[in-house]
């Protein structure tokens, strides 16, 4: 039933209280409400509407990420303590994961620009690359980041058609990526001052590497800079990216990843990864888009608050929840837990949305160089399918006969392959019921684990 409540639309479509599944369940067999929706699960009741029903209202609760935003669906009640004193009660509804997609975009677009790069050069008269030659508009973002911006504006979106949220909570936190750089914190005179000043980053690299290969350890040999992370798989040039290799190591390590080309000697992967200091690209990514993505969401009509990141760790270490997104985003806004505000309830499952796009627009694949090598057909839909949908298969013969749910990938002949939990196989479409169509996420659902002191779950 998805990730601990169930989304309700009234028969005119206007959303209700989320119901808990054992509710829906009752609801389906006595022919209440039909299912419009497998994931998130989703039902319409047959005999109320909106103005019928007594609506609270929800909140929704966000924590960003680079990679991965938590979503909470949240309601407040108003309890007794024993002192007499009104207390807010915080419950969690729904838990959402929503997984972005932007290292795939941004690696797409190195790759486009790889292809352009050589296409200019190889084989053709020379053109001088035009860099500037396209204005951006105001507040513009790289593709990569306004995704980021993007999918968690319409998940929200979706998710106010379902539920009916009547405030939104965002954590809104700023990265000191100047002091991560450092690794330590940093006084008012240093901040003026780039985090190499008064050396030169070859003589840095000598006196931090002690003058040997990172990755044997041979000194007394000529030493070349080398990317850890190489630029060719998103790596950058910062000095905490740099180290120092002898000849053959530099070449035989070549555009692999650290991982892998010290993937026999764990030991020594481990050190170069301990003295390399993290990446700031999160937290760049987090500073780029955090202010585009408060403005976004007031264009939704509801009441936004924005709060800090400390407000939320402090809030998620009293009522003694783990460190996810979700339980973060649980977490976020206020809540008063020293004169009595708790959180009471943690959505026992996760309803995770991974972000997959909906296919390409390129006409031709290309080949290693990029040159167009075969014609992709103009039709994504054949037989009433497409890829991604998802559909219920029933197998009348053969190896895989019964009754299979999962998302398929069309062919011109009617043979789509059905991607199940346990395997893959192809079905004809005759035998195929289409259950929700592709959206371009993709939805699964995992176990919370609340950790530390976990919240009293009430029914």
């Amino acid at each position: 039933m998805g990730a601990g409540r169930v989304f309700v639309l009234g028969k005119d479509g206007g959303p209700l209280m989320p119901c808990h599944p054992a509710r829906a369940r009752e609801l389906l067999a006595k022919d209440r409400a039909v299912v419009i929706r497998q994931a998130p699960f989703t039902i319409r009741l047959k005999d109320r509407t909106f103005a019928d029903s007594e609506v609270e209202g929800v909140q929704l609760r966000i924590d960003p990420g680079s990679k991965g935003t938590g979503i909470a669906v949240t309601d407040v009640k108003r309890e007794s303590a024993k002192d007499g004193a009104k207390v807010a009660v915080r419950r969690g509804l729904i838990s959402i994961e929503l997984q972005h997609r932007g290292d795939q975009i941004h690696q797409s677009m190195r790759q486009r620009a790889g292809y352009r790069r050589r296409r200019r050069s190889a084989n053709l008269r020379h053109r001088a690359p035009r860099f500037d030659n396209r204005t951006r508009p105001n507040a513009w973002l790289p593709p990569s980041l306004q995704h980021r911006v993007d999918t968690t504006l319409s998940t929200v979106r979706r998710l106010c058609t379902w539920a009916p949220v009547t405030e939104i909570h965002i954590e809104r936190v700023a990265f000191d990526t100047h002091a991560l750089s450092a690794g330590r914190t940093l006084t008012a005179s240093e901040y003026q001052n780039g985090t190499l000043a008064g050396t030169e980053v070859r003589e840095y690299l000598l006196t931090k590497w002690d003058r040997a290969c990172a990755y044997c350890g041979a000194t007394g040999v000529p030493l070349n800079i080398d990317h850890i992370h190489p630029r060719s798989r998103g790596g950058s040039s910062r000095v905490s990216n740099l180290t120092l290799a002898c000849i053959p190591c530099n070449q035989a390590k070549g555009t692999t990843a650290v991982e892998d080309f010290l993937a026999r000697r764990p030991d020594r992967l481990a050190t170069i990864l301990r003295d390399a200091k993290s990446p700031l690209l999160d937290a760049a990514v987090m500073n780029a888009t955090r202010w585009r993505l408060a403005e976004t969401l007031d264009s939704l009509g509801r009441p936004v608050s924005a709060w800090s990141g400390g407000r939320t760790k402090w809030n998620r270490t009293a009522m003694g929840l783990g460190k996810s997104h979700s339980l973060d985003a649980l977490a976020v806004g206020h809540l008063d837990h020293e004169n009595g505000d708790r959180v009471v309830r943690v959505a026992e499952r996760v309803c995770v949305i991974r972000a997959t796009g909906r296919g390409t627009y390129a006409r031709t694949t290309p080949d290693r160089f990029g040159f167009p090598r075969l014609r992709r057909t103009r039709a994504k839909q054949h037989y009433g399918y497409v890829t991604g949908d998802l559909v219920r298969a029933q197998v009348p013969r053969g190896k895989w006969i019964g009754a299979w749910v999962g998302r398929i990938a069309v062919r011109a002949n009617g043979q789509h392959r059905l991607t199940t939990p346990t395997g893959r196989f192809d079905v004809s479409h005759r035998n195929l019921r289409l259950l929700q169509r592709a959206d371009g996420y993709v939805y699964a659902t995992r176990q919370e684990n609340p950790g530390g002191r976990e919240p009293q779950k009430i029914a």
